[in-house]
């Protein structure tokens, strides 16, 4: 009597193709950016706020551009952030009808916390892979991730 072909094994043995294992990164990556925006009282947004701001001021369109907001969502999440002591306002030197964001000492010593704990738990997810294929994942990520090869999305 002929065996039957033993049945596939559950989902996560078989191998992910580059869209499912892109995804499921992100929602990774996502995972570790909300439980240290829970610690600290800050949303995933706003530590996106504070991780474009950790060393630069930078404007308000700049800003919203960088996160894909329109101007009256990035007025109230620069404004949460404010009324927390986090960020100052300033107007532009090149602009006057420009507005300038930095962090405050305040919101600079949380970024630098955030940034801590984040770059760990990052650092844990990739403990298992060799030095190589931390080189070789940095490399194609920050290829991606480049401003130049940044494909629209629709």
């Amino acid at each position: 009597m002929p065996t039957e072909p033993a049945p596939a094994g559950p989902a996560e043995d078989q191998p992910l193709n580059t869209v499912d294992a892109l995804v499921q990164l992100s929602f990774l990556t996502q995972r570790v950016l909300a439980a240290t925006g829970t610690e600290h009282d800050l949303s995933i947004i706003q530590i996106r706020l504070l991780g474009i701001l950790r060393d630069r001021q930078a404007g308000m369109l700049e800003i919203g551009t960088h996160l894909g907001l329109d101007k009256s969502s990035m007025t109230g999440l620069v404004g949460r952030a404010e009324k927390r002591g986090l960020v100052r306002r300033s107007p532009s030197p090149h602009d006057g009808r420009a507005v300038l964001v930095a962090l405050t000492p305040l919101g600079q010593e949380l970024t630098d916390r955030c940034t801590a704990e984040i770059t760990r738990r990052i650092t844990g997810l990739t403990e298992r892979l060799t030095a190589a294929q931390r080189t070789q994942l940095t490399g194609l990520a920050a290829a991606l991730v480049r401003p130049s090869g940044d494909p629209q999305i629709t």
